[in-house]
């Protein structure tokens, strides 16, 4: 086991990453308040994972509670949200009561954003199943639902105690989920680290075919990253937002199609081919560089255009986006391969044709 802390003052907390994890009650009990935690999990996953993860913790006198969800992205809604409070009022779940997110993306956001508003706050711990999860949204505390105008638009920033990420559950994965998650770890390499990029294009193979050493290392460098960024910047008022690379097109190819139809990740994937076609536009890349993202992209077994969606409707979506200021859409561009930037005042020839004719 691999153990990383994310520094947040008297919030900080470690993120263990390894194999076999999720039978290791020890790792997550000196983290409780109580005896007592709900299990936040949606139906994939718990025919998985849940009675491993219960038993380890009933083994050491901790109350279990199980909240089932359905599985998806059109699931992360106020409803859903509500269910997850039902379960934790009907229970008299207390303020000390832990909730655990188990699962993926969807699950770790529902289940953070549940925690960060019961009874004004309860501690929460994170258990994330994907490999997107595992080395992006499990780490710094983003927790939120979907609204039908835009993703992620409803939420807060609350901070786990805990990231148990088991590399051994990354086996079960379906391949489009596993090569949803690369897109995340692409996206780390090429906003921060060239040298990272290099290393997955000499092993994107190994990453899909699940080989361990591979996966241990992409997300030991993955939360590596994340957590250097989150300790310095936890509210995106400046370096975090460079993790969005890809994310104002991502979010709007997402809400376009209708939640659910592509994978986040696949949607970031192609956000990103549109985003580096764009930095070239601007002459902040070559179209050498461009070429590299794709082939990349295209290795992982990831889309490297948008589907087909109108450019005036991309617009219309993306103009619904958290990292706008002023009225005036933020891009987050390449200045080379390993660093980015980000940009307020982009032409909008450029951005039409970027829109229009994204590379393929």
């Amino acid at each position: 086991m691999q153990t990383l802390r994310v520094e947040l003052g008297e919030r900080a907390y470690p993120i263990h990453i390894g194999e076999h994890l999720l039978s290791d009650a020890a790792l997550v009990t000196p983290h409780l308040d109580l005896p007592k935690v709900a299990i936040v999990t949606n139906t994939t996953v718990a025919a998985l994972y849940l009675q491993q993860l219960s038993d380890a913790l009933c083994a050491q006198g901790v109350e279990v509670i199980s909240i089932v969800l359905e599985d998806g992205e059109r699931y992360k809604v106020w409803p859903t949200l509500n269910r997850i409070y039902d379960v934790l009022l009907e229970r008299r779940c207390e303020r000390k009561t832990t909730l655990i997110a188990l699962g993926g993306g969807v699950i770790g956001d529902l289940a953070g954003f549940a925690a960060a508003t019961y009874m004004r706050g309860m501690p929460f711990i994170q258990v994330p199943t994907t490999l997107l999860a595992q080395v992006d949204s499990s780490i710094g505390g983003k927790t939120g639902i979907n609204h039908p105008l835009g993703k992620n638009m409803i939420g807060a920033f609350y901070q786990p105690r805990l990231v148990l990420a088991d590399t051994a559950v990354l086996a079960s994965l379906p391949p489009r989920e596993l090569s949803a998650g690369l897109a995340e770890v692409i996206k780390h390499g090429l906003v921060y680290d060239e040298g990272f990029v290099a290393w997955l294009e000499q092993n994107v193979e190994k990453l899909l075919a699940c080989d361990a050493r591979a996966l241990a290392h992409a997300v030991r460098r993955c939360c590596e990253i994340k957590a250097a960024v989150v300790a310095e910047d936890e509210r995106e008022a400046g370096v975090r937002a460079l993790l969005n690379f890809g994310h104002t097109f991502g979010h709007a190819i997402e809400s376009g199609l209708g939640y659910g139809k592509w994978l986040h990740g696949e949607a970031v994937a192609a956000g990103m081919v549109m985003a580096a076609d764009l930095s070239r536009r601007r002459g902040l890349i070559a179209q050498a560089d461009v070429d590299r993202v794709i082939a990349l992209l295209k290795r992982a077994k990831l889309p490297v255009a948008q589907p087909g969606i109108a450019p005036g409707r991309l617009l219309e979506l993306m103009a619904v986006d958290k990292k706008n200021e002023g009225g005036k859409l933020r891009f987050i561009l390449l200045d080379r391969i390993g660093a980015a930037s980000i940009c307020a005042e982009v032409p909008a020839d450029l951005l039409q044709l970027a829109l229009a004719s994204p590379p393929i």
